[in-house]
This record gives C-alpha cells, structure tokens and sequence, in this order.
C-alpha cells in the first residue's frame, strides 16, 4: 500500500535483534508490539556469513553493549533468526492482528523473503550504496521504506534513480529521514532533513528514531511523517547491541499514544471554531454595553459606552456604527446596546 494514502501514520516496531537469538524472547517480543497498538512489527533477516567478514570491527556502541573482544561477526552470529522461525513468528503476528516484517541485510536473505509475500520492503540504512541489493528490491514491484542514516543528499537520490530504474513507481516509496548512532544526541537530529527530502525527491516521508525518548518521534509526525519507526526492547538492560537505544513496553505504549493524539490534534487545518468551543464564544467575548446609565434620546458616546462580557450583544467591532446614534430607551449601567 501507498503509504502516502494513509490517514494515519504507520508505526513500526522495530524488535531488531532485540530477541538475542532466543524465539521465546521474539515472541514476547511480537507480544509487547501488539498491545502497544503499533501497526508493524519488525526483526532483522541476515546470515553472519552473508553479511560480514570475519575481521570486521564493531561500531563503538556494539562494543560498549556487548564483549569488546568479539568480532562483529561473532555477535552477529549469535542474533540470527533461522528462516525457519519466520513462518512461526509470522503465526503469532496474525494471532495477534499485527503485520510482521523483517529487513533483509543480504542479497540470499532477501531472497528468502519475497517467499514470505510482504506487504512492503524495507531498506535499511547501510544497504542505500549497496547496488545489486537496490535493484533486487526494485524489481519487487512492493511499496518500499528506504532508511537514509549515514547518507547525502545524492547518494540518496541515485538509491531512489537505482530502484526506479528496476522498477520501483516512485509514488509506491517512502524515504524515512535517520540517524545512525545509537541512540542519536539530540543535538545530531536535524529533523527539519525530513522535509527536505520531501520537496528534494517528492516522495512520502518519515523518521527512524534513534534517539532514546518519544519526543522526537511526536515531533516528526507534526512535521508530516506518515511512518515512524522505532527499536523496542522487553529490558533496556539486556546483553546486546540495540537494547539500550530502544523503548520499554511503557515507553513504547506511549509513543503509540502520544502519536494518535498528535494526528488528531493536527485536524484537517481549516481554521474555524470547533464544536468544542462553539458553547464559549458568548461567555468569552464581549458586547457593547452602558458604561453608564443613559436615558431615551441622549447619543451614544465613548464616554456612555464600554464592552464587557457576555458576547451576546453587539459586537465591539461594530462601535463606530453605534457611536453618534441616539438612544431609542434608557438603559441602565452594564445594561446590553440594543439599536
């Protein structure tokens, strides 16, 4: 689907590697996505093999989470899903009226899930100068969610020119804005890059979070975002490498709260009063109304005239069409202008 045709924004769970090699934990995983109300729940399909040598170091954050003399290879290995447990984790997604989707880090890994017929694609941020795996996505003919973390403005554009040449409409693609240090400082968001990707590329846009609280998720959903996605975990002090940068259940519940208010609070930018409010407007405002007693015939001046509440009378803002004409009965002090 279109994400651009959407009326709400599409959250994603991100569980990631989150489940540490256990499919119980993964379960309990899809289980925690669930109840939050999230519309997606998403892990990560890779071979150590496929995707890593095996000298490869770990980024600064693997290693502060994990054992620092572990290669990348090593800890990969141990957080692989076995395509096996796919069908099963998907089982317990349907069980429980949630869409499961996992990101293929590997050309066979991708190939083994155009097998699970997804509703979409994602592409994550380190695979956007990754050519072959760009045309294999495209010539999915499925919506795709390109992650942008790390990436210029052009090499963004040339991942968007490679999938559209494979066959990629470009209205089926949503490029979601990122950062990729985990969790991002604050200071390294630079949300506004959103929206100019929205008018560099004009696609649909929307934000990875990576930070370590739900504001900024609220924040790009203000700005227009039509997908958040964001990394859960069931214990942020788990062993492994994601744990720490990702939301508690409660945190995650509240994301998840915290962004249907704000669709519904962004309202469809008519600028009228609500229905809410409509009952207030007399009590509110103000009227014209005696500053002083005034008797039959006597004219209406500045120095007779005043506006008080309630707003039920004449409106000051037609004073000068009252100023200058005469009295038709005596009004009291505080009494309503009646012409």
């Amino acid at each position: 689907m279109n994400e651009k045709s959407r009326n709400k924004t599409l959250i994603i769970a991100e569980a990631g590697v989150n489940h540490n090699g256990d499919l119980k934990l993964a379960h309990e995983l899809i289980d925690i996505a669930s109840d939050s109300g999230v519309d997606v729940v998403k892990f990560q399909t890779f071979t150590a093999e496929s995707l890593v040598t095996e000298s490869a170091q770990k980024a600064e954050y693997q290693s502060a989470s994990t054992d620092p003399n572990e290669s990348q290879y090593s800890m990969l290995k141990k957080l692989e899903i076995p395509s096996s447990a796919h069908w099963e984790l998907m089982d317990h997604c349907r069980l429980k009226g949630i869409e499961f989707l996992s990101t293929a880090f590997d050309l066979e890994s991708l190939d083994f899930l155009t097998k699970l017929n997804f509703n979409r694609y994602k592409i994550p941020s380190g695979e956007i100068t990754n050519l072959p795996y760009l045309e294999a996505i495209g010539r999915l003919g499925k919506p795709v969610i390109l992650s942008t973390g790390m990436a210029t403005l052009g090499e963004i554009e040339e991942a968007i020119q490679t999938l559209e040449r494979s066959g990629l409409d470009r209205d089926f693609l949503t490029v979601l804005h990122c950062n990729t240090e985990y969790p991002t400082p604050v200071s390294d968001v630079n949300l506004l890059a959103m929206l100019s990707l929205k008018t560099a590329f004009g696609v649909s846009v929307g934000y990875s979070d990576h930070t370590s609280s739900i504001d900024i998720s609220l924040a790009a959903v203000a700005l227009g975002a039509v997908v958040i996605e964001k990394h859960f975990t069931i214990d942020k002090n788990l062993p492994g490498p994601d744990h720490k940068a990702s939301l508690d259940p409660i945190e995650l519940k509240a994301m998840v709260k915290g962004i249907r208010n704000v669709e519904q609070a962004l309202g469809d930018g008519i600028k009228r009063p609500t229905k809410s409010e409509v009952k207030n407007i007399p009590i509110a405002r103000k009227s014209i109304v005696a500053k002083s007693s005034i008797k039959r015939g006597e004219v209406f001046s500045e120095l007779n005239l005043t506006t008080k509440r309630p707003g039920n009378g004449i409106s000051p803002m037609r004073l000068e069409e009252v100023i200058g004409r005469k009295a038709k009965r005596d009004f009291q002090k505080d009494d309503l202008i009646e012409l």
